[in-house]
């Protein structure tokens, strides 16, 4: 044990006090839950998907792909939606007052339906087993940072397009 000190405290930098290590861990206060979405919410969600992926499974029977070759429709329909959620979502954030539907049913709903990483990854994995790895690696990788620069490219072309409108 620590004789005491000069200043009658037991503590290196002379106060009595507890330190905050020395408090009992209180549970803290749950944080409340957001307000669960509206059946309007949902039914503009669903609307938008299914006009979403109509969209997207049009573009693909119109341009079809070897399973050996770059699947482009998927690559125009993800490069083009992240274009376009950029745009919309910049549009959205910055704007007055949108209505409250607006980015569920074009952002989640049709630009959440129309592009599609999921046969994307499909798709990556089926050239790495058709024996493509250089077309399997080139698809992977050109549509990640696609994607990414079509996000910026929308985000950049509604600022223009704000500006513009304020002239």
């Amino acid at each position: 044990m620590n004789p005491p000190r000069p200043d009658g405290s037991d503590r290196p930098n002379g106060s009595n006090r507890p330190d905050e290590f020395d408090q009992p861990d209180e549970p803290d206060e749950p944080a409340a839950l957001p307000a669960r979405p509206g059946w309007d919410v949902f039914v503009a969600v669903a609307l938008g998907g299914a006009l979403g992926s109509a969209g997207r499974y049009g573009l693909v029977v119109l341009w079809p792909h070897a399973t050996t070759g770059v699947p482009w429709a998927t690559l125009v329909t993800n490069l083009s939606g992240c274009a376009l959620i950029g745009l919309l979502m910049r549009l959205v954030t910055t704007a007055a007052a949108p209505h409250r539907l607006v980015r569920p049913f074009l952002g989640t709903g049709i630009l959440g339906g129309f592009t599609t990483f999921s046969t994307y990854a499909v798709e990556t994995r089926g050239l790495f087993a058709a024996d493509r790895p250089g077309v399997a690696v080139g698809y992977l990788l050109g549509t990640l940072v696609g994607a990414l620069v079509a996000v910026r490219l929308g985000i950049r072309a509604a600022d223009l397009a704000r500006r513009g409108r304020r002239c």
